[in-house]
């Protein structure tokens, strides 16, 4: 689905959505109920997020050339996990 933006001579702009490419030239004013025109105006680029366009560009570019991998991602340090210590009454029991 598609946005569209319309302008009525009246009551100024408004927009309806429609499947895309399938926009009358002109539509009904939800006010007014006169015809009014559709207007070409600029695509919603910039309420996009910068990181998402950044990943469609990147996603775009790498799909006829990928990227090459050198060298494997470094491997982060294990840690150990922290045990809590021993009770003295657990202390006397035998280890396995």
């Amino acid at each position: 689905m598609a946005l569209y933006e319309y302008r009525c001579e009246h009551d100024g702009a408004f927009d309806i959505t429609a499947p895309l490419g399938t926009a009358p030239e002109a539509s009904a004013c939800p006010v007014c109920a006169e015809p009014a025109r559709r207007v070409f105006s600029s695509p919603m680029i910039k309420t996009v997020p910068r990181a998402l366009v950044a990943a469609l560009d990147h996603e775009e570019k790498t799909r006829e050339s990928p990227d090459i991998v050198t060298a494997l991602p470094p491997t982060p340090a294990h840690r150990r996990t922290p045990m809590a210590p021993l009770t003295p009454a657990l202390r006397r029991l035998p280890r396995p």
